[in-house]
């Protein structure tokens, strides 16, 4: 039987990160926002600040009939820099640093063990955090699905900021693994 769940990832720009869940098939709906901070109901503008501790994040709808928790995992280590600290691309700032929120025990151990294969994978240190989910926010609604309805717009921000040519430079032919081809 189908069940909706609902996941939270931060990987930098939530434009792409939005952008690259909507793709997915089982998921139901995304929403771009604002997680892991301190202040309630944070404008894009004062997170961008950088001074309320909150990370672009995307919320994620999924049917867990059609797409595991696992397989949200799988694509999203592909489609970020796992190794960055200092944000994602050409969006610097604690603001775009990635990070694994979740919601209980299974998701913690589920995001856990698949950084501990992304580790083997790469060789490297791991930036991403896993972290207990915190409220989220969502960002003001000229955010939300700005990838679809601003397609000229998100095509030159992706491409000004390297995104692609970047996370094909840390995982190769694994770029963008467990999304449907485009």
């Amino acid at each position: 039987m189908a069940e909706q769940r609902v996941a939270v990832f931060a990987g930098g720009c939530f434009w792409s990160v939005e952008a690259h869940f909507d793709k997915m098939p089982g998921v139901i709906a995304t929403v771009s926002g604002f997680s892991g901070g301190t202040v309630a109901n944070p404008s894009y503008e004062r997170v961008l600040a950088g001074d309320t501790g909150h990370l672009e994040a995307v919320e994620v709808t999924y049917d867990s009939a059609k797409v595991t928790y696992d397989q949200l995992l799988y694509a999203f280590w592909h489609f970020i820099d796992p190794t960055d600290g200092g944000g994602q691309f050409c969006d610097r700032g604690n603001q775009y640093e990635t990070a694994i929120f979740y919601g209980n025990d299974a998701e913690k151990q589920a995001a856990e063990t698949s950084k501990l294969g992304i580790v083997e994978e790469l060789r490297k240190d791991i930036a991403t955090k896993i972290i207990p989910a915190l409220p989220f926010y969502a960002a003001e609604p000229y955010h939300q699905d700005f990838a679809s309805k601003n397609p000229a717009r998100y095509e030159a921000y992706r491409v000004g900021c390297g995104r692609d040519v970047a996370i094909r430079s840390v995982w190769g032919e694994r770029a963008f693994a467990g999304l449907p081809p485009t």
